[in-house]
C-alpha cells in the first residue's frame, strides 16, 4: 500500500485492521505510475465499461462484512472466456461449498474485484483465516470428514469476503492461502490438530455456526463469531462420567443379547465393559497412548468370558466377549477413513485407516492374553458355538436399539437425536436380519444394504435438522459391527487354528469395509438426486477428477 495517503486514513482505521497486501504494486504492472481522482488505477482483469458493478465502501468495520461480497447472492461472474458462470442461491452450506471447491479458481461464481483504491475496507485478513482454521479444527477433530471440513473452512472465509481462499486438510494438519489478487503476495496459515475427541453435542453447535455465517439473513460479525465459538469450547459435555459408564456397560450387554447370550451373559458382558471403561479411564490419566486403552479395555470382558467358561454353568460365555467386543471396535474411525479415500482425500484416509489398525490390534491383543491365559487354566472354548446364534426376532430388535441408545450416549450426541438415531439403527437390524436369516444372503452384502440405508436415512435427517450427519449415521451402525467374526477369529488363533483364524478376521474387515462403504453410498445417493437450488446442471457437485488422470 501507498504511505502517502495522507494522515487522515491513519486517523480513521488502525493499518493492522485492515485486508492489504504487505507488498506495494511494482511501477509498470497495470497501474499507473500516480492516481489522480479523475483517473482511477486499473487493472487488466477489471470489469469491462458497460458491466454493473457494485461500489465500494470508503469507510467500514474492520469486523463488517464487504459491500462487494454476499455469501447467498453474489452477483454473476465476468468470465472473458465463455465458461458457463451459475449463481448459487440458498442450499445447505455443504452443498454449495463442495461445488465450488471442486471448480476451478478461475471459474468460480465470485466476480472478479475491479482494482480497488489505495485504502481497502474489509476485515481483517488475519482473523479471519484464523477463525476459519480453529472452526476447522474442531471438526475435524470431531470426525468430520476432510471434505465436509474443506467445505466449511471455505464457507466461512468466503463469507467474510476472502474469496480466492483455498483451504487443505489433511489428519492433523489444516491449512489456508489467501490471495488478494494475481499480483499480491499470497497470506497463508496453518493450525496443528494435536487433540482430538468424540463429542457430537460440539460437533453440531460448529455446524451450526458455520450455518449461520454463510447465512445471508444472519448478519454475524466477527466479534459475534469468535464468541459463539468459545461458548461452544467452553460447554460441557451433555452426559456426566457415570453415565457414560453405565452407557458402555449396557452397550455390552445388549451386544451379548443380540448375538445370542441370557440374563446372566447380559450382566457379565455390562460388568466387563464397566469395569474396561473405568481401566481405560485410568490409563488416560496417566497419560499411556490410546493404544494400551484399547489393549487395557478389551482384557476384563474377555476375562470375564474365560471366568464363565471355568465354571459349570450352561451359558454362552462367548457372547460375553462378543459384547464388549462391540463397545471397542472403531467403526467411527473407519467410516471416516472410507469415506475420505472414495472422495479422493488419500492422505488423510490413510492416517485414518492406519488409526484403525493400530486400535484393531490393540483390542486383539488384549483379547489374545486373556484367552491363551484362560487355555492355560484349562479353558475349553468352543468356537463353533460363535456362530450358532438363535433367531429371536423381537427381542434382537429391542437389543440393536438399545445398543444404538447406549452408543449415541457414548458420543455424547444432543439429546433431541438420539431417538431419531435410535430408530435409524433399529430399521438397519430389521433390513439385515430380513436379508441375512430370511433371505439367506451372505453377510456382507446384507451389511452393505442396511449400512446404506443408514447412510441415506442420516442425510436425509441431517438435512432437515440442518446439522452434521454423523450423529444420525455413527451410532446407528452400532448392531451391523463384526463383533462375532472378530472374536470368532482371535479364538481361533489362540488355539493355534492361524489359517482359519486369519480367513475369520479377513471376513471381519470385509464387513467393516461394507459398512464404510454402504454408508458413504447412501449419502451419495441422497446428493445424486438432490438439485442444488437456482443452480443449472452443471453446477451440481463435481467429482473429483484428479483421480481418474485429468
Amino acid at each position: 500500500m501507498a504511505e502517502g495517503e495522507g494522515s487522515g486514513a491513519e486517523d480513521r482505521k488502525p493499518k493492522s485492521d485492515e485486508a492489504r497486501s504487505a507488498f506495494a504494486v511494482p511501477p509498470g504492472v497495470g497501474v499507473e505510475a500516480e492516481a489522480t481522482d479523475e483517473e482511477q488505477a486499473t487493472s487488466e482483469f477489471s470489469v469491462p465499461e458497460g458491466l454493473a458493478s457494485v461500489p465500494v465502501e470508503a469507510e467500514g468495520s474492520a469486523f463488517a462484512t464487504p459491500a462487494t461480497y454476499s455469501a447467498s447472492q453474489s452477483p454473476p461472474a465476468y468470465t472473458g472466456t465463455g465458461f458457463p458462470v451459475t449463481r448459487m442461491k440458498e442450499s445447505l452450506w455443504q452443498d454449495r461449498m463442495r461445488t465450488v471447491l471442486r471448480m476451478p479458481v478461475d471459474v468460480r461464481p465470485v466476480p472478479e474485484v475491479s482494482q480497488k483504491q489505495a485504502v481497502e475496507t474489509g476485515p481483517a485478513v488475519g482473523r479471519v483465516l484464523d477463525l476459519t482454521l480453529r472452526i476447522g479444527e474442531l471438526l475435524l477433530a470431531g470426525g468430520e470428514a476432510a471434505e465436509d471440513v474443506e467445505a466449511a473452512m471455505f464457507a466461512v472465509s468466503r463469507s467474510y469476503g476472502l474469496d480466492r481462499c483455498e483451504p487443505t486438510v489433511t489428519f492433523t494438519m489444516l491449512s489456508i492461502t489467501y490471495q488478494p489478487s494475481l499480483v499480491d503476495d499470497p497470506i497463508s496459515a496453518n493450525r496443528t490438530v494435536r487433540r482430538r475427541g468424540t463429542d457430537y453435542n460440539r460437533l453440531s453447535a460448529v455446524f451450526r455456526l458455520v450455518n449461520d455465517i454463510s447465512a445471508h439473513e444472519v448478519d454475524m460479525s466477527l466479534e459475534d463469531a469468535y464468541r459463539r465459538l468459545a461458548e461452544i469450547r467452553r460447554n460441557r459435555h451433555p452426559y456426566p462420567g457415570w453415565m457414560l459408564t453405565a452407557a458402555a456397560g449396557l452397550l455390552a450387554g445388549a451386544a451379548s443379547t443380540l448375538v445370542g447370550g441370557g440374563v446372566l451373559v447380559f450382566f457379565a458382558a455390562a460388568l466387563g465393559a464397566v469395569l474396561g471403561d473405568r481401566l481405560a479411564w485410568f490409563c488416560a490419566g496417566r497419560g499411556l497412548p490410546e493404544f494400551y486403552q484399547f489393549v487395557v479395555a478389551a482384557m476384563p470382558p474377555a476375562a470375564m468370558g474365560v471366568a464363565l467358561k471355568l465354571t459349570d454353568l450352561d451359558v454362552r460365555s462367548s457372547a460375553v466377549i462378543t459384547g464388549g467386543l462391540f463397545a471397542l471396535l472403531p467403526g467411527r474411525a473407519l467410516v471416516a477413513a472410507v469415506q475420505d479415500g472414495l472422495t479422493g482425500y488419500y492422505i488423510t484416509a490413510s492416517a485414518r485407516l492406519l488409526e484403525v489398525m493400530y486400535l484393531f490390534i490393540g483390542i486383539i491383543m488384549g483379547v489374545l492374553v486373556v484367552l491363551y491365559i484362560g487355555l492355560q487354566f484349562g479353558s475349553n472354548p468352543q468356537p463353533e458355538d460363535i456362530l450358532q446364534i438363535d433367531q429371536r426376532p423381537l427381542l434382537q430388535i429391542a437389543a440393536s436399539m438399545v445398543l444404538v441408545f447406549t452408543f449415541a450416549i457414548l458420543l455424547q450426541q444432543e439429546r433431541s437425536t438420539v431417538w431419531i438415531v435410535t430408530l435409524n439403527g433399529g430399521i438397519a437390524w430389521v433390513v439385515y436380519g430380513a436379508l441375512h436369516y430370511a433371505g439367506n444372503i451372505p453377510p456382507v452384502p446384507s451389511t452393505a444394504v442396511a449400512a446404506g440405508l443408514v447412510g441415506l436415512f442420516g442425510q436425509l435427517l441431517s438435512r432437515h435438522r440442518i446439522s452434521s450427519a454423523l450423529p444420525f449415521v455413527t451410532a446407528a451402525i452400532g448392531p451391523l459391527l463384526p463383533g462375532s467374526a472378530t472374536y470368532y477369529g482371535l479364538l481361533l488363533i489362540a488355539e493355534n487354528r492361524l489359517n482359519e483364524g486369519l480367513a475369520s478376521l479377513t471376513n471381519a474387515v470385509a464387513i467393516a469395509l461394507a459398512i464404510a462403504i454402504g454408508v458413504n453410498l447412501g449419502s451419495e445417493m441422497s446428493r445424486l438426486f438432490m438439485r442444488i437450488p437456482g443452480t443449472a446442471s452443471s453446477a451440481k457437485r463435481r467429482s473429483a477428477k484428479r483421480t481418474r488422470g485429468f
